[in-house]
């Protein structure tokens, strides 16, 4: 159960596979503001390549996809996002048995996601090889394939009931 969520709180910005701060407190059973007083007690933990706050423009844009329209309420500021290291230094600073457990699964996605990104590339490479090798009249099952590989730009939504 814990998986799937994880897996759905990872989003991408600024090029990076990232947590944001509302999702990981959800997730570690803590407050919003709980997790960000303890980050900024720790501030030397936390260089900008493990942690930047959004800008306004990238707040709006993810709350039109849906991705934090469950937060509610009306935020002073904008969330946090943690990229993988910066999720894994939290574990230093949040040292609960959730937030031990929790780490851990984070841990576990980061690395299933990366290899399946890994697996996504080697197959792309290997059929460039495969058109290369084969005539022209394979172009469109080749074209076919590739739109298959596209992943669609669409928000996902929670389905289900969700506490």
């Amino acid at each position: 159960m814990l998986r799937g969520t994880i897996e759905h709180c990872i989003v991408l910005l600024r090029g990076h596979n990232v947590m944001l701060s509302a999702d990981l407190a959800k997730l570690y059973g803590v407050e919003p503001r709980v997790l960000v007083q303890a980050v900024k007690r720790n501030q030397e933990r936390f260089p900008s390549d493990f942690m930047f706050q959004l800008t306004q423009e990238e707040f709006r844009h993810l709350k039109s996809q849906v991705v934090i329209s469950s937060w509610g309420g009306i935020r002073r500021a904008a969330p946090y996002a943690f990229t993988e290291q910066g999720v894994a230094m939290l574990s230093s600073i949040l040292r609960s048995e959730r937030a031990i457990h929790v780490n851990i699964e984070i841990m576990r996605t980061f690395v299933r996601l990366r290899g399946m990104v890994a697996s996504h590339k080697r197959l792309a490479h290997r059929l460039n090889e495969l058109e290369r090798k084969y005539d022209a009249r394979f172009k469109a099952v080749f074209d076919a394939i590739r739109q298959l590989m596209t992943p669609l730009n669409r928000p996902k939504g929670r389905i289900g009931f969700h506490p």
